[in-house]
């Protein structure tokens, strides 16, 4: 048996004429997908249908949804002007975003400002 044989008994076996494998009652769908508006409110009204459902008086929203802790670390921002910080400062902690930042604002600032600074963002240091 040569190759040309072979190939042909393979696809004579794994022929599909004569099989059904669409029904009967099948039509192409008018739209192939819905828009992304209407899954959001089809959902939500999903959800809130199951809240009314089962008596409960919380309405679902944004603030009460349970999800999981974010995986992305925290972003950093310049404890002085607010921006994305990159640098931290090795004297005191500080956080900024730019030499500039540090060279007149920083570096010349006086001693218990810095712990003001650290004590807004919740990470300042009490030595008792």
């Amino acid at each position: 048996m040569d190759k040309i044989d072979f190939l042909r008994a393979i696809a004579a076996e794994n022929s599909t004429q004569g099989l059904n494998l669409k029904q009967s009652t099948w039509k192409k769908p008018h739209r192939r997908h819905k828009a992304t508006r209407q899954l959001i409110t089809d959902e939500w009204k999903r959800i809130t249908n199951d809240a009314e459902k089962h008596k409960d008086k919380n309405l679902l929203t944004y603030f009460n949804v349970e999800a999981p802790p974010s995986v992305y670390p925290t972003k950093k921002y310049c404890d002085i002007t607010g921006l994305k910080a990159n640098y931290k400062s090795p004297g005191n902690g500080l956080r900024f975003c730019n030499s500039e930042v540090y060279s007149l604002v920083i570096k010349p600032m006086a001693p218990g400002v810095d712990q003001e600074y650290l004590k807004l963002r919740g990470d300042n240091v009490v030595l008792k």
